[in-house]
């Protein structure tokens, strides 16, 4: 039960962190496209009437009369959300996958029994951290004004201000979880350049041990 709920929360993690960040280009393009194509037609009119082109300046000033009827001043707002969001919940998928940047020389350094405790240490560190964050960004959207709003979309502030809590807190799990899974299998989640994201799994293969050594590499 705990495995289907934790697959539950891995596809849910990744269609969240793929959405936003789709959603977020996509209108960041429509809004670039639809201000230079306001202005560009809008230079294209008045060089079509110094020339004496009649047909151009009237396309011209139809496209750019139609591009300013559709007030676009939201999107950048919008945007500029979605990859906050989208940042707070990848940093947590970053740390199911093993790809945040982590100095290991000193660990390496170390005799393999030597090196579990440091590496449970570093992980409980960032379940503190991440914790603590989580606790004051909740204390925060807590005590904000309920009729405190953005300046363009005019959403109230809280709910902008949300992912503070949830990907700080959702950060915290997975630091817990990793940590849960080195101390069953003695594996990390790591990735390096060429290397692809291999799946964790909460035992080892029957008959065979993973020595907690391997968990630097």
């Amino acid at each position: 039960m705990l495995g289907v709920l934790d697959r539950i929360l891995n596809r849910l993690e990744e269609v969240i962190i793929v959405s936003l960040i789709a959603m977020a280009t996509a209108i960041t393009f429509v809004a670039v496209v639809h201000r230079y194509g306001a202005s560009n037609s809008a230079n294209v009119a008045r060089w079509a009437g110094v020339h004496n082109l009649p047909f151009l300046k009237y396309t011209a000033n139809w496209v750019y009369t139609g591009l300013v009827a559709v007030h676009l001043s939201w999107a950048n707002e919008l945007s500029t959300y979605m990859f906050v969001w989208m940042a707070k919940f990848g940093a947590a998928l970053g740390v199911r996958t093993g790809i945040h940047v982590g100095v290991d020389v000193f660990v390496k350094k170390l005799s393999p029994a030597a090196r579990k405790p440091v590496i449970v240490f570093a992980l409980l560190c960032g379940a503190l951290f991440t914790g603590v964050i989580g606790t004051l960004g909740g204390l925060y959207v807590y005590e904000l004004d309920p009729d405190q709003v953005s300046p363009e979309l005019e959403w109230p502030s809280w709910i902008i201000y949300l992912c503070i809590p949830l990907g700080s807190y959702l950060m915290c799990f997975r630091f817990l979880q990793v940590m849960w899974r080195f101390l069953r299998t003695g594996y990390v989640p790591h990735q390096g350049h060429g290397i692809e994201y291999e799946e964790p799994r909460d035992t080892a293969p029957l008959g065979e041990t993973v020595p907690a050594g391997e968990a630097a590499r």
